[in-house]
């Protein structure tokens, strides 16, 4: 390999050298390929659906599910029994201990703030429920 030292034409020559350039790009890619995995994800919750129509009332009044209703006023019923922040996740630890279904329903009113629906979903994953599903209120048509 030859090496051009300015004694020629033109004068002296200035070339960028781009190597430490290199050395900085693949240094950050590898940085971004680690942190990329520890991202947060967000609360994994079943999306609500639309009963079909040939669900009648007798089949909704024999459901065994646990509700967690939230209040507009920032009240909580379990099953509507009326609980505190503070107790409902050892009441739900004691709900859930003996259940073999895991399933929790989670009702917010339209005016409940959402810190409260999250903070719910929260005790609950930390109860031992595994899987969470959220209610609407029902429309009639």
């Amino acid at each position: 390999m030859g090496m051009a030292v300015g004694g020629g034409k033109g004068g002296p020559k200035s070339d960028i050298n781009i190597t430490p350039y290199i050395d900085i790009l693949l240094v950050l890619l590898i940085i971004f390929m680690v942190i990329t995995p520890f991202t947060p994800h967000g609360l994994e919750v079943r999306i609500p659906e639309k009963l079909p129509d040939n669900v009648t009332q007798d089949v909704l009044s024999h459901f065994t599910g646990i509700v967690v209703t939230i209040k507009s006023d920032g009240s909580i019923l379990v099953n509507k029994d009326p609980v505190n922040m503070e107790s409902l996740g050892q009441r739900l630890l004691s709900i859930y201990s003996t259940r073999s279904d895991k399933t929790l329903f989670v009702r917010g009113d339209k005016d409940a703030f959402y810190g409260d629906v999250a903070k719910v979903i929260d005790i609950a994953k930390g109860a031992g429920v595994e899987e969470i599903g959220l209610m609407t209120e029902f429309e009639n048509q």
